[in-house]
């Protein structure tokens, strides 16, 4: 399946979380999602990224959004994941990858030289209506949150004002220090006159 674009409908879900409720896209009516996948549990980078939606998420609740993760983890993995690192968010257990087939996330991947299928982490910002407002395709981990944030805020990386460059000093005028005390000053030899260099050459 193609991955929806901005504008399109959001495909529907119902999946179980980490305590094994049913959780579907159709509760959330009237609130923004953010719906974000993620290969697997307890992996380095899909721990910073859950860490880092939980270090804003009631910036993000605030802002009238609620988070789902999805991966192709059991209800059990996601459990012990949740707990440990203190989630306060649904995971969606995806185990025959139907969901991210539906969202276009599930395709070939490569690591080391070699290829196999897989679930690519992107993240699809659902909007009140139910059509998508904005997906993060194949998502880099650092930063993505605050995005996420900033694009809900009303911001987003379109609207981020790009740093201002500092305005180019102006050079430092060069000033020459007088000569110390009791030093000479250079002198400079002149030439000297043509004149003269002939009279000695006739001597």
């Amino acid at each position: 399946m193609p991955m929806p674009q901005a504008g399109d409908k959001a495909p529907g879900f119902s999946l179980p979380d980490q305590s094994g409720a049913t959780v579907s896209l159709s509760q959330f009516k009237g609130r923004h999602v953010v719906l974000y996948f993620y290969p697997k549990d307890a992996t380095p980078g899909c721990t910073t990224e859950a860490c880092d939606f939980r270090d804003e998420h009631s910036a993000l609740v605030k802002a009238g959004a609620v988070v789902l993760g999805v991966s192709p983890d059991s209800v059990a993995s996601h459990q012990k994941f949740a707990t440990k690192q203190g989630l306060p968010f649904s995971l969606l257990a995806d185990p025959d990858h139907a969901l991210a087939d539906a969202y276009g996330v599930w395709g070939e991947k490569s690591l080391y030289g070699r290829k196999f299928m897989g679930l690519i982490r992107a993240t699809f910002l659902i909007g009140p209506d139910g059509k998508v407002v904005r997906v993060w395709p194949k998502v880099k981990v650092a930063g993505h949150v605050a995005e996420v944030l900033s694009t809900l805020q009303g911001g987003g990386a379109d609207a981020a004002e790009a740093p201002k460059k500092a305005p180019a000093k102006a050079p430092k005028a060069v000033v020459k220090k007088a000569p110390a005390a009791g030093a000479k000053a250079a002198t400079v030899k002149k030439p000297a006159a043509k004149g003269a260099a002939r009279k000695g050459a006739r001597a």
